[in-house]
Formats: structure tokens, C-alpha cells, sequence
């Protein structure tokens, strides 16, 4: 039964049309809508949106569920398999598809830390930052997908499972022994190379990327954060789509998952930013799922019959999360001053 797609993309070729045409009309709703002028996003704004955001999430796995119950119950290929159970195997759909959101979402606090540091260096007013996320999500959505459909071919391979695997183990560990790293964008290779052929301006022009000068085309530090925050999502999604691979080996899942919880991943930055500081320990609880969900691919699903129970995987992940959470309120990180 695991190695049997439930979801083959010649069937279901229209769910994944139908998911990114859903999300480019959200997004264009967002940015031509409620964020055509730029201002800050206040705290109160950003916390509307992310409970709009995760409600989607949470009303279209409502609707993959149902839907996966009907469709199963009807697919004479499925129901072929001997001790094939359509509501069973719904409600695994549905629990793979929260808790590949939840690692995602989780993950994507890293990719917070990060937009702190490189608004404040370059200088970012509050005003411009939701326009820069806004095409870095959809820089994200691209390459998430190629990420998506590569991991996707290379799965079929068995060997590459305990590949992915092992990454994983690696990174957590070593994000648990990792100090604060510095971020330097004007170290990037993608920065310096772009700033070769195209000049930058010292002081920002509005909300523009670009600008045109006396006749030459300039960027401006809009563009020149947008190139690198979009490096590090490339970065960030090594680590994260192999994550959601080790919950379900269903490509649709993987897929809307992971686009479902980046589109909320703007808002998530707005509400967090200001009391991102506080959870300095939470990359410990970033580390143990890595190192969790990288067990589970090349240890803990073979010893489960191919496959882990999806339902204690979702309560470890919350569980380390929120112990984390609680760890850093509890014991608050010292100030220079306190030193």
C-alpha cells in the first residue's frame, strides 16, 4: 500500500492547476487589494491575516479530506488492494497534509529570523517590507515547486530516502550546536554579481525596484533585499521540502503543504518581528524535528512496516515546538546590559 500513489498526477493533473490558480488569485486579492499603497502592517493587521491564512489551510484540508474519502471510495484501483480502507486512508491524507504545514510553517521561523536581520541592514522602512515578502513568496512558490518536482523523481530511488534522511540528522544537530550566525548579504555571491552589471542606489526610491537615471537603469536596496532574501529561501528549502518528504511520499501533499503555509508566511513575519528575540530557543525545537523527521526516513518508518504513524508524528513535532516556545518565555535570554 505505501508504494502505491494515491494521487498520480495524469488523474489529478487539475487539483495542482486549481491549487496555484487559488493562490495567485489570494495573492493578487493581498497586493492589489488590501496592500496597493504601501504603509506598515501594525500588529493587529498581522494577526487578521495569519488566522485568515491558516483558516484556508485548514478549510482545504477539510476539502482534500472529503474529497479523498469519495474519490477513494470509488477508484476500483485503490479498492483493488486487499484491506484498502477509503476512510482510513482519507484521514491519513488529511493528518500527512497538517502536519507537513505545521513542519513547514514551523521551519519558515528561521526564514523570520533572517528578514529581521536583513531589513534592519538594509535599512528597510516598515512601509516597503510587505512589498518585498510579497515577491519573495512568489520567488519562493517557483522554486519550492522545481524543489517539489525534483525530490519527487529522485524518491523513487531508495537509496535517496536515506540521502534525505541523513541531510536531515545532519542539519539538525547541527543547528543545535550552531551559535548566532552573522548575515552578511554583502558577502553573497548573487548580491555581488548582481551589483557588477547593474549600479544601486545609495537611498531608496519609494517602493521601486528599479529606476531609470540620466538615462541608465538602476536598481535600488529594495531589489538588491529581495535578490537575497530569495537566497536564502533556496537555502531554507533544502532542508524543508526533504522535511515534508519524510511525512508523506505524495507529491499533491507535499506541494500544497508547503505553498499553503508559505503564503502565510508574510503575515507570520509581521506578528513575530518585534518579539522574534524571544525565542531564542526554539531553534532547539527546530533541531529536534529535523533530526526527528530525518530518523523517521531512515530508521523509524522500517521498523513501523514502511511507515510511521502519521498521527504521533504530528504530536512529537507540536510537542517540541511548544516546549521550546515555553522554554524561551520561561528562561529569558540576557540582555548585554544583564551581562
Amino acid at each position: 500500500m505505501d508504494n502505491v500513489t494515491l494521487f498520480p498526477f495524469v488523474e489529478y493533473w487539475w487539483v495542482y492547476i486549481a491549487f496555484v490558480a487559488g493562490v495567485g488569485a489570494l495573492l493578487a486579492i493581498d497586493l492589489g487589494v488590501f496592500h496597493r499603497d504601501a504603509h506598515e502592517v501594525s500588529f493587529k493587521e498581522a494577526g487578521a491575516w495569519v488566522t485568515v491564512w491558516v483558516s484556508l489551510a485548514l478549510l482545504f484540508n477539510l476539502g482534500l479530506y472529503q474529497y479523498s474519502l469519495w474519490s477513494f471510495a470509488s477508484d476500483p484501483r485503490l479498492l483493488a488492494i486487499p484491506g484498502f480502507d477509503p476512510e482510513a486512508t482519507a484521514w491519513r491524507v488529511a493528518l500527512e497534509f497538517l502536519t507537513g504545514y505545521v513542519v513547514e510553517e514551523s521551519l519558515s521561523v528561521d526564514n523570520i529570523f533572517v528578514f529581521v536581520v536583513v531589513f534592519r541592514y538594509f535599512g528597510i522602512p516598515s512601509r516597503y517590507q510587505h512589498r518585498v515578502l510579497f515577491y519573495g513568496i512568489l520567488g519562493a512558490f517557483v522554486f519550492r515547486t522545481l524543489f517539489i518536482i525534483a525530490g519527487s523523481l529522485l524518491m523513487r530511488y531508495q537509496f535517496i530516502i536515506y540521502v534525505f534522511g541523513a541531510f536531515l540528522i545532519f542539519t539538525g544537530v547541527k543547528l543545535m550546536f550552531a551559535g548566532d550566525e552573522k548575515v552578511e548579504p554583502h558577502k553573497n555571491p548573487l548580491i555581488r554579481l548582481f551589483t557588477r552589471f547593474v549600479p544601486v542606489t545609495a537611498e531608496l526610491e519609494g517602493q521601486r525596484f528599479f529606476v531609470r537615471k540620466g538615462g541608465v537603469l538602476y536598481g535600488t536596496p529594495l531589489v538588491v533585499t529581495l535578490l537575497f532574501l530569495e537566497a536564502t529561501d533556496i537555502i531554507f528549502a533544502v532542508d524543508s521540502v526533504p522535511a515534508v518528504f519524510a511525512i508523506t511520499s505524495e507529491p499533491l501533499i507535499v506541494f500544497t503543504s508547503n505553498l499553503a503555509a508559505i503564503m502565510g508566511l508574510r503575515s507570520m513575519y509581521f506578528l513575530l518581528a518585534g518579539a522574534i528575540d524571544k525565542f531564542h530557543l526554539l531553534k532547539y525545537g527546530l533541531a529536534v524535528v529535523l533530526v526527528f523527521v530525518g530518523l523517521k526516513m531512515v530508521w523509524l518508518n522500517d521498523i513501523y512496516d514502511g511507515h510511521f504513524p502519521i498521527a504521533a508524528s504530528l504530536v512529537f513535532i507540536v510537542l517540541a515546538l511548544i516546549v521550546s516556545i515555553a522554554a524561551s518565555l520561561m528562561f529569558p535570554k540576557a540582555s548585554a546590559k544583564d551581562v
